[in-house]
């Protein structure tokens, strides 16, 4: 894991980066679930895994209320990475995925964003339709 400063519109952050395996021949989704911090507070540099583990449960918790019938949902929730419109759904909820399989099409800046599944498992919950509006961090799908 490599530590660097990135400096956008004047604010700088502190960002790490995890080499993955080179030579393994493509580029596999992996979640973040915490916003950057900027580097001035020493506080948050301290403990950013605890808020990345805590971040998924109120984003789980909220999606649920609205569809009182649903009961509780566990698993890994795969969020957007950036601000987009779900073009398309690939899977469907109870569906078997595989690491790599394609979840859905998302639309950012005239670019379509293939997000596929970080490992593999079973489509617990879709949180989105085709044509939503999604922004930075808002749950696309669980897997479990």
């Amino acid at each position: 894991m490599k530590k660097f400063n990135i400096t956008v519109n004047g604010k700088t952050y502190a960002v790490e980066v995890e080499e993955v395996g080179t030579g393994q021949g493509g580029f596999a989704y992996q979640p973040v679930a915490q916003e950057s911090q900027p580097v001035s507070d020493p506080k948050p540099k301290a403990s950013p895994e605890p808020k990345a583990a805590s971040a998924p449960q109120p984003q789980q918790q909220s999606a649920p209320a609205s569809k009182a019938s649903s009961g509780p949902v566990s698993g890994e929730i795969i969020s957007a990475p950036m601000p987009g419109t779900i073009l398309d759904i690939k899977v469907s909820e109870g569906q078997s995925v595989k690491e790599g399989d394609i979840l859905l099409i998302l639309e950012a800046m005239k670019m379509e964003n293939e997000i596929v599944s970080p490992k593999n498992g079973t489509i617990n919950k879709i949180y989105t339709s085709k044509s939503t509006n999604v922004n930075t961090g808002d749950p696309l799908v669980t897997i479990e």
